[in-house]
């Protein structure tokens, strides 16, 4: 064989044996992309949302990963962000890199380590990370670059990214297009196979039920019953219906509330290793609380029952208790979902109306039994015949 057929062979092995990242950095928009100070990576991806590209040089033997992300932030000055998520394919437990602008207006990078669904404070990440820095590309889109150590046998991983606008100084929540939360996917490092994320719109539907539903049964429906049952009854002209519109609202809030409580169960099992303990173990309170209530209707003594102002004493306190820690909680789920603040200035709106009913209502009635009693009062004095006049 001539030593010119070997060294064709030769090249022919080398061309094969160049890893497969590699070659992908010769395919897309992101290979024409250039970085400053030499930056050369071995493959790149576009990102199928949000115009982001990812580009990564990924050493095996040390489980070493440098990468650099270019993403266009909504307006000028904004953040960008992207991460690997460990324990899922979503936001809830990424480990992120976060390039946002200083007060000087130059860009600097810092590590979020996100639990829920809001960015928190700057934190470590569970990987090591070094020369980390950030500019704006000649194309106006900020690139963001880093290294970072990963788990030894580390292949494919979960990414997200993200942008958004800084407001005040501080990194303000992103828009909720349908860009955005599509923003996530798997990424091979050694094949250099990027696909989009599946099955993450359903999970997020289920958080979204998941709030509105307890939302509405525990903290407006069971409200709604409680002030009906305190209030209504204090008109004669309203017994019995105050008791059956009573009875009608927290059957229906506990039917809606249970089916919130069960698809909360179900989220917290698709999400192994993510627990929200305070979160949970109040949901399970109330829950417990809210069918103690249910079976004790059909325990509840006749009016005249010696027992029953213990079961009235019973039933009043259990249920204000149900209604107070629903409220809280549903406050607790939304920061955990990290929701916009238009959902909790609405249901503080829905919430203080209830609250400025029940004031009002209070002030009426407590009118209206004091009239009662000076009336009987007056009855009694004038009548003489040992009769005492009605309580409240």
């Amino acid at each position: 064989m001539s030593v010119v057929r070997v060294l064709a062979l030769l090249l022919v092995a080398a061309a094969a044996a160049v890893p497969a990242p590699a070659r992908v950095a010769a395919q897309g928009a992101c290979a024409a992309e250039r970085f400053t100070k030499n930056r050369v990576y071995a493959a790149c991806s576009d990102l199928p949302t949000l115009g982001a590209s990812v580009h990564w040089t990924y050493d095996p033997a040390a489980s070493s990963l440098s990468v650099a992300f270019v993403a266009a932030p909504p307006s000028a000055g904004g953040w960008v962000a992207w991460g690997l998520n460990p324990t899922g394919g979503g936001m809830d437990g990424a480990q992120a890199l976060v390039a946002a602008p200083g007060s000087g207006g130059a860009y600097g990078v810092q590590t979020y380590a996100i639990s829920g669904y809001s960015v928190g404070a700057p934190a470590p990440i569970a990987y090591k990370t070094s020369d980390l820095a950030a500019e704006v590309g000649a194309d106006g889109r900020v690139q963001m670059f880093g290294k970072l150590e990963l788990a030894n046998g580390t292949g494919e991983v979960n990414q997200v990214w993200q942008v958004g606008r800084v407001s005040g100084g501080s990194i303000a929540p992103h828009s909720m297009a349908t860009a955005n939360k599509d923003a996530r996917g798997k990424l091979n490092l050694l094949t250099g196979q990027s696909t989009a994320a599946t099955g993450g719109g359903s999970v997020l539907r289920k958080k979204n039920t998941h709030g509105i539903l307890n939302a509405v049964s525990w903290g407006i429906l069971l409200p709604m019953g409680g002030i009906v049952a305190r209030y209504l009854k204090t008109f004669k002209s309203a017994d019995p219906a105050w008791f059956y519109l009573h009875v009608a609202c927290q059957l229906i809030g506990y039917g809606v509330g249970v089916s919130g409580w069960a698809t909360g169960i179900h989220l917290g099992n698709l999400s192994k290793g993510i627990t929200y303990s305070l979160h949970r173990n109040i949901g399970i309170t109330v829950f417990a609380l809210g069918t103690l209530q249910i079976f004790a209707l059909f325990l509840r003594p006749k009016p005249d029952h010696k027992f029953r102002p213990y079961w009235n004493a019973y039933h009043h306190s259990v249920g204000y208790t149900i209604i107070i820690l629903g409220i809280v909680n549903i406050f607790k789920g939304m920061t955990i979902l990290g929701v916009e603040q238009k959902w909790k200035t609405g249901y503080i709106i829905a919430i203080s109306i209830l609250g400025g009913v029940a004031v009002a209502l209070e002030a009426i009635t407590w009118s209206i039994v004091l009239k009662r009693r000076k009336t009987e009062d007056k009855n009694y004095n004038g009548n003489g015949n040992g009769q005492l006049p009605l309580s409240m």
